[in-house]
């Protein structure tokens, strides 16, 4: 089955796919990569609903996502190779004078940007955080936030790449080096 990537808005690779099967990788946001397991039926206040069990890669977790919710639940096909440099310029643009607002307030927005799924716009939240970690301390929530941002795009981008988790990791800091 060949696979139909279109460009939103943002510019953002999003894939048509609205079906997934056993064996395929999938990005569920804020988890990053995992595996459908199997779909399996449930009945759910007297209805039977199709279930995708998705393993996630990074920590073993199972997250039940119904078939019928993919969209609204965020879950995407992992991005095509063609995609990573695209990832790799976001994270090389400048910040975006994040260091005016309050350190609360820059965690819930980077916070709302993790859980949109994107990966373009994790790439930010990394960039943005990775910079200002330069001009000064991160907060305790700010480290944890760029830890998560960092670990979600090391997942996809190795995943996309077919390349170990320790190669990627080694590629984005040559990338800031």
């Amino acid at each position: 089955m060949a696979e139909k990537f279109t460009k939103s808005k943002e510019n953002e690779v999003v894939s048509t796919k609205k079906e997934f099967f056993k064996g395929d990788l999938a990005v569920y946001p804020a988890h990053g990569v995992g595996c459908i397991e199997s779909i399996e039926s449930k009945e759910i206040n007297g209805d039977t609903m199709n279930f995708y069990m998705m393993k996630i890669v990074e920590n073993g977790m199972v997250i039940m996502i119904p078939t019928s919710n993919v969209e609204s639940v965020g879950l995407r096909e992992v991005i095509p190779e063609t995609e990573v440099p695209e990832v790799y310029k976001v994270m090389l643009e400048k910040a975006q004078g994040a260091d005016n607002q309050t350190w609360n307030r820059r965690y819930r927005e980077y916070m709302d940007k993790i859980k949109t799924g994107s990966i373009y716009d994790v790439a930010e939240v990394f960039r943005d955080l990775f910079q200002l970690k330069l001009e000064k301390d991160l907060s305790f929530g700010e480290r944890k936030l760029l830890d998560t941002a960092q670990n979600l795009l090391v997942q996809e981008l190795s995943t996309a790449k077919d390349i170990d988790e320790k190669s990627m990791m080694q590629e984005i800091e040559d990338l800031f080096n």
